[in-house]
Order: C-alpha cells, then sequence, then structure tokens
C-alpha cells in the first residue's frame, strides 16, 4: 500500500489525540489528597481528595462566672478571737470593763452584690456563724458573673420579710425568740463574763431582729444592714474574709457599760437600739484570694 502525505497526517494526528487522552487519565487517577474540609486547622485549598487527615481545634467553653466564697474571721481591736483563747479574760472594752467570751454565734442572710449602674445581683440565703462550735465559719454565698461589683451587703440578722418565716434547722438550734418578743429569730447570741468590783460576773449580750419601746407599741425592724467595699470577679473561685471586730459591739457609737446592760436585753428597747448602731461598724473586708 502506498503512503501517502494524508495518511502520514492523520496518523499522527490519532497519535496525538491517543497521549492526550492517556494524560488525561493519568491525571484523573493522581489526584492531590490532603484535607478537604474547611473547618479543620489544616485545610488544604488545593486538595481535591480528602484523606483522612483533618485536624480540628480542641472546643472549650470559658467560664464566665465565679464561686464566691466569705470565711469569717474575729478579733477584738486586733487581737485574734478563736475558740481557743475563749473562757479567757483577754479583752478590755472601751468602757475599761474586762471581759471572757464563752459563746458566740451570729446569723447573716441575703447577700447582695451591687453594680456601678445600680443593679443588684442578689445571692439570697443564710448562714449561721457559730465560733463556739467552729461550724459556719466558710459560707459560700453563690455564683456570679465576671465584672467589678461597686459594693457588697448582707443582713445582719434575717430582713422583716425573711424573720417572719419559719426555719426548722433554725428552731432546732434554740434560735428563735418568743413571740412575746416579737418571735421571729436572733441577729446574735454573745455570751461571757466580765469584771464587776473584783467578781466575775455573767453577761448575755443577745441581739434579736425585730423591738418595741413598749407592750403596746408596734415592733420594728432591727437587723443590721452591713454595707462592705465592692469586689472586681476575674477568677473562678473567689475567697473574701468577712472580718469582724468583736470591740464595736461596745464601742462604736455607743460606749457599753456591762455594769447597766449585762442580762435581760432582748426586751430592752434601749440595748436593741444601741446594738443595731453598734452593729453598722463591727464588719470589714479583709483578704481576697482569687484562682482557677
Amino acid at each position: 500500500m502506498k503512503i501517502t502525505k494524508t495518511t502520514k497526517m492523520k496518523t499522527l494526528l490519532n497519535a496525538t489525540a491517543a497521549l492526550l487522552i492517556f494524560g488525561t487519565l493519568l491525571t484523573s487517577c493522581t489526584k492531590n489528597k490532603g484535607c478537604t474540609d474547611p473547618a479543620a486547622t489544616n485545610f488544604d485549598v488545593e486538595a481535591t481528595k480528602d484523606d483522612g487527615s483533618c485536624l480540628y481545634a480542641e472546643v472549650t467553653t470559658e467560664n464566665t462566672t465565679a464561686s464566691i466564697t466569705f470565711n469569717f474571721t474575729h478579733h477584738f481591736n486586733g487581737v485574734p478571737v478563736t475558740v481557743s483563747n475563749f473562757n479567757q479574760f483577754n479583752y478590755v472594752t472601751a468602757n475599761n470593763d474586762t471581759i471572757s467570751i464563752s459563746k458566740l454565734r451570729y446569723l447573716v442572710s441575703g447577700v447582695t452584690l451591687n453594680t456601678a449602674d445600680g443593679s443588684e445581683v442578689a445571692m439570697g440565703g443564710y448562714n449561721l456563724v457559730d465560733v463556739t462550735n467552729g461550724t459556719g465559719l466558710s459560707y459560700t454565698i453563690g455564683q456570679a458573673e465576671f465584672g467589678a461589683y461597686a459594693n457588697m451587703e448582707f443582713n445582719f440578722g434575717f430582713d422583716t420579710t425573711a424573720n417572719a418565716a419559719s426555719y426548722a434547722d433554725l428552731n432546732s438550734t434554740s434560735w428563735d425568740v418568743p413571740m412575746m418578743m416579737g418571735g421571729g429569730y436572733h441577729g446574735m447570741q454573745f455570751e461571757g463574763m466580765y469584771k464587776m468590783n473584783g467578781n466575775d460576773s455573767v453577761f448575755a449580750y443577745h441581739h434579736i431582729v425585730t423591738k418595741r419601746p413598749t407592750m403596746m407599741d408596734p415592733f420594728e425592724a432591727n437587723h443590721i444592714e452591713v454595707n462592705l467595699p465592692g469586689i472586681a470577679l476575674n477568677e473562678a473561685n473567689v475567697v473574701v474574709e468577712i472580718k469582724m471586730n468583736i470591740a464595736e459591739w461596745f464601742q462604736t457609737p455607743n460606749t457599753w457599760d456591762l455594769n447597766t446592760y449585762h442580762s435581760s436585753l432582748m426586751g430592752n428597747y434601749t440595748a436593741q437600739t444601741m446594738m443595731q448602731a453598734n452593729g453598722f461598724n463591727a464588719f470589714t473586708v479583709g483578704v481576697i484570694s482569687q484562682k482557677q
């Protein structure tokens, strides 16, 4: 057979087409493998076939609230007071009365955090601090959002509304007040001895959260609204030391004379009024610690 120019050209074209087809098939069989998920940290924009190598960032939920705990400590004008130094005549009041302490317990309730713009974060609840038995000295008040709070507040005793309720746990600890004295509950039971003319005499400094001038008058609220400086919450666990200066119950603004006011004080309107005034100055904030 005679090979013409036309035949040669057709043969060349057919060979070229075959090579192109072969190249296309070869390319399709050798796709670029890699991670094809855009959400992955190692996403490969050039990958055409996913090879299972995708990596993803760890998903975490950032904590934005703090658990707040109040730790209650006690001192007498700077001298530490714990149950270990009860029943010792270690303290001298502003009236120059030397005293010892045999019982100290009190109730705090209605803790509230206030922001600079005036909004309130009510923590609620109550806690009986019993120094004598070493209970209630640490009180977790609850959770609050991170941020700055302008001040902290709590009630010493119950406010009028809370005082009208009944609490089985407090009733079982003889914390309730007889109805003839207003019912409800104590704010504090503070007892000990004082020196009177060289002799040891008993005092019972009991604060209750209602009072009235005479048996014919209506009851008045006698709880103490304690206002303390604010706090900036920036860690998950916050512990706030609440310090009670026991000496303040005897000195500011009323100098307390134990020879006059030492017993039967629950029904004594003047004594209860003096207690309320002095109690506003008894608490300060101590060490604040924050940690994850």
